[in-house]
């Protein structure tokens, strides 16, 4: 598959993922979603491949969903507070097979946070597996303002109970510093060098075998289901 909002690089037995929409801040339109689910297969389904990395180009990581287009429905919203889900066809729809995909991706996945990760974002950076940040990163739920929800249950897994729900609830922004603090992110590195220590990391796991990363995978999956309000 030809991508045009993303870069895929393979160097086996690592991949390399990268939003690539910068002057947008890698912010996820409905094209991005999907090319980004595909993505995933397209690593999950090639055995040369051990760990990927999922970065973004410029200056952000992810600004989160693109805003323009639920410009362009604003009702989206409300439908899926009230409703609790997407429904097929709706603007949703792409983002919950997006995160169904990294939910259900077999093999680790780093995150080379190289700058803001926010709303949708701050999501698809939780569920990678390890996070490696810049000094510049922001993470924050800032959608909850305007009605969007977020998902709790992996973030509560990683920093435990009580800071996701203020996260959460709060939609407060925490820098580098803070989130290592807390557990989010595991380094935080200069800007020039996230995606050299997330190669670096990435190397280092994938010295096991593919069998054996998939076994552990499968169990932090097991242990952290994606769950939608």
């Amino acid at each position: 598959m030809a991508y045009e909002l993303l870069l895929l690089e393979k160097d086996s037995p690592l991949a390399t993922i990268t939003l690539n929409r910068p002057e947008k801040r890698n912010a996820l339109s409905h094209a991005l979603r999907l090319e980004l689910a595909a993505a995933i297969s397209d690593v999950e389904g090639d055995d040369a491949i051990s760990v990927a990395i999922l970065t973004g180009a410029g200056p952000a990581f992810c600004a989160g969903f693109d805003l323009s287009e639920f410009k362009q429905d604003p009702e989206a919203f409300a439908d899926v507070t009230a409703a609790g889900a997407p429904e097929e066809g709706s603007i949703w729809t792409s983002g919950q097979l997006m995160h169904e995909r990294l939910g259900a991706f077999t093999k680790p996945l780093i995150g080379a946070i190289n700058g803001p990760a926010l709303a949708g974002g701050f999501d698809i950076a939780v569920q990678c597996d390890v996070r490696i940040a810049s000094e510049s990163t922001l993470f924050g739920h800032p959608e909850i303002k305007f009605g969007a929800p977020t998902l709790f249950t992996i973030l509560s897994q990683i920093v435990g109970g009580a800071i996701a729900r203020d996260l959460a609830l709060s939609g407060r922004r925490i820098d580098a510093a803070e989130a290592h603090r807390v557990g989010l992110v595991s380094k935080v590195v200069p800007a020039d060098s996230v995606m050299e220590e997330a190669v670096t990391y990435a190397r280092t796991v994938a010295e096991a075998p593919l069998d054996a990363l998939r076994a552990v995978k499968a169990a932090i999956v097991k242990a952290a289901p994606l769950a939608f309000p």
